[in-house]
């Protein structure tokens, strides 16, 4: 992605992510957000698709195969599933879906709390570089960055959704 390319409004995607993901409300889905942009827009996919159920909220910092190598990350949260996933249709929703190890890790976690119906994936960005057999079942943006490039999601003091493009 060019430094000098426009960022897409975070708060449409997650209106775009809403309508891909609602022919499965008769399935009553429950949304498991990945902190911490996971969580944010499983927050906004609640309210935008009316559900019911509170979302899950998932910290895959234990889980990670890298965590080893890496340490724990400063702002570790709580992992919070409050409700039953046995039998459940589960979204898990994340805001990047890179390398696919974050998206293994949340659901080995999940598994420690039952053995949902199915799992599906929601992501408001993809961008390739997969290392695991990892594909979102629903996403509203593929997007190519240079080496040393990151996206980063970020939530305003208003509530606001955005996009901000890293340099490393």
């Amino acid at each position: 992605m060019h430094p000098n390319e426009p960022l897409p409004d975070a708060e449409a995607q997650c209106r775009q992510l809403a309508e891909l993901i609602r022919p499965l409300l008769p399935k009553n889905p429950v949304l498991v957000g990945i902190y911490s942009g996971g969580a944010w827009i499983a927050e906004r996919l609640k309210e935008l698709l009316g559900l019911a159920d509170e979302i899950g909220l998932i910290d895959v910092s234990f889980y990670r195969d890298d965590f080893a190598e890496k340490g724990l990350h400063p702002q570790v949260k709580p992992t919070l599933i409050p409700f039953d996933v046995e039998g459940r249709h589960i979204i898990l929703v994340d805001d990047v879906l890179y390398t696919g190890r974050t998206t293994r890790a949340a659901i080995n976690e999940l598994f420690d709390y039952g053995r949902p119906a199915a799992v599906d994936l929601a992501v408001l960005a993809d961008r390739g570089g997969r290392e695991l057999p990892v594909a979102a079942t629903w996403g509203v943006w593929d997007v190519t960055l240079a080496a040393g490039q990151s996206l980063v999601l970020e939530k305003d003091d208003c509530g606001q959704l955005a996009w901000r493009l890293e340099n490393a």
